[in-house]
């Protein structure tokens, strides 16, 4: 993505400098000196605006490729407004999942701790093929998965952007979160059937309700079983 927009910036970049160029070779073209000059101004801070730009994105890939690169300021990220397609359950699975490989509990999965998490499902992978798993959805090109990267190769499954055979395809394949038996297959129509059958909304709070039911039903159990408790305990204090 970085090396395309690289070329489009000095593709524009020559197109200044050629129509420059033509500008000038063309005798009586019409345009009075005014003009002209508010033409060369206009390229001049575009080429110049274009400079900048390339040389922050160079400087910045190059950093990265040195280890060096300090991380971006990020937006909060909010996985159940993101990732609408699925269930809060499926997002907690997810997580958890993720927190399971996280074996440095840094809040990432790194080459190593993907080695180990294909290897635990039964996929080892070639250090290349780890690396290209992670190159496919790896956005700030840090070398290593966050949360929300983990969650787009559940995103890409379901929506039939991997390929069949990609590392990534198998790693959703033979996780044990239920999307990847029903989305990767179908997951469009299995989606669009969810959300005709429930709105996004009405279903989140449905998710939240049932949560609250059952941390009110494990309240009920616990505060039951110490008021039997202390009903004993009194028996026998007698």
């Amino acid at each position: 993505m970085a090396s395309e927009e690289l070329a489009q910036k000095l593709q524009r970049r020559l197109l200044l400098e050629e129509s420059g160029s033509a500008a000038e070779g063309e005798p009586g073209g019409g345009e009075t000196a005014e003009v002209a000059a508010a033409a060369a101004e206009e390229r001049s801070c575009l080429t110049a605006n274009a400079d900048s730009e390339l040389s922050a994105k160079l400087n910045r890939r190059q950093d990265i490729n040195e280890g060096a690169a300090r991380p971006r300021a990020a937006a909060v990220f909010n996985p159940y407004t993101e990732f609408k397609e699925f269930s809060r359950r499926q997002i907690k699975d997810m997580e958890r999942m993720f927190r399971l490989y996280d074996s440095g509990r840094d809040g990432y999965i790194d080459l190593m701790e993907l080695k180990l998490m294909m290897e635990k499902l039964g996929a080892p992978q070639t250090h290349l093929g780890l690396k290209n798993m992670i190159k496919e959805v790896d956005e700030d090109f840090d070398g290593k998965l966050s949360f929300r990267e983990f969650l787009l190769i559940f995103h890409k499954a379901a929506a039939g952007e991997l390929e069949e055979d990609s590392g990534l395809m198998t790693l959703a394949k033979l996780s044990e979160i239920d999307v990847s038996i029903e989305g990767v297959k179908g997951a469009k129509n299995f989606f669009e059937a969810k959300a005709q059958a429930l709105s996004s909304a009405s279903k989140f709070e449905a998710e939240i309700k049932a949560e609250q039911d059952e941390r009110k039903r494990e309240e009920e159990e616990r505060r039951n079983r110490r008021a039997a408790f202390r009903e004993l305990k009194s028996a026998f204090s007698q």
